[in-house]
């Protein structure tokens, strides 16, 4: 005589496609659990920046720009910080307020110093570039007429780290 249990019983009894189904939801359900996993795991993984290149944490501060004292060419000037553990490269100023900018440097050979063109700046990791009128700065070609207190718009674009808006302030060239 066999004994049959009567969860055997009961499984038995159910219909076929239940008994299917809840086959197919436990077999289904496993690589569904590991996927969405991996899913949460990479971009935890890819959020903190250890996937690829770290990345460069850029931010500019003491933003400002010289008021000429004629209509003559002007100068502006930004403090960067680079708080990341890659460098980033500033490739380029602009300004929609303004005329014509780039990036500078001053030269100085056989005694006198000038202005020459800059095709890029970088930002090492973990630093901070100051411009000055005696190193690297912004040329503003043609600039409209400024006065002590105005605010100009600026873009500065970094190759890694993209757009970054600051507004510089007017301040007398002797500052």
């Amino acid at each position: 005589m066999s004994s049959v249990s009567s969860t055997d019983a009961a499984e038995r009894s159910a219909p076929l496609s239940r008994r299917m189904s809840a086959g197919a939801l436990s077999a289904a359900l496993v690589p569904v659990v590991t996927c969405a996993t991996a899913l949460m795991l990479l971009t935890a993984y890819t959020t903190t920046g250890a996937a690829g290149d770290p990345p460069a944490r850029i931010s500019v501060g003491n933003a400002r720009i010289f008021v000429p004292p004629n209509s003559e060419n002007t100068a502006a000037f930004f403090d960067i910080s680079n708080t990341g553990t890659a460098g980033d490269v500033l490739t380029s100023v602009s300004s929609t307020e303004l005329g014509v900018t780039m990036l500078g440097q001053r030269v100085t050979k056989d005694g006198a110093g000038r202005m020459e063109p800059l095709d890029s700046l970088t930002i090492p990791a973990r630093s901070r570039v100051n411009m000055t009128p005696y190193g690297v700065d912004v040329m503003v070609l043609d600039p409209p007429k400024l006065k002590v207190g105005d605010t100009v718009r600026f873009d500065l674009w970094f190759r890694n780290s993209g757009q970054v808006t600051v507004e510089a302030v007017t301040v007398p060239p002797q500052s």
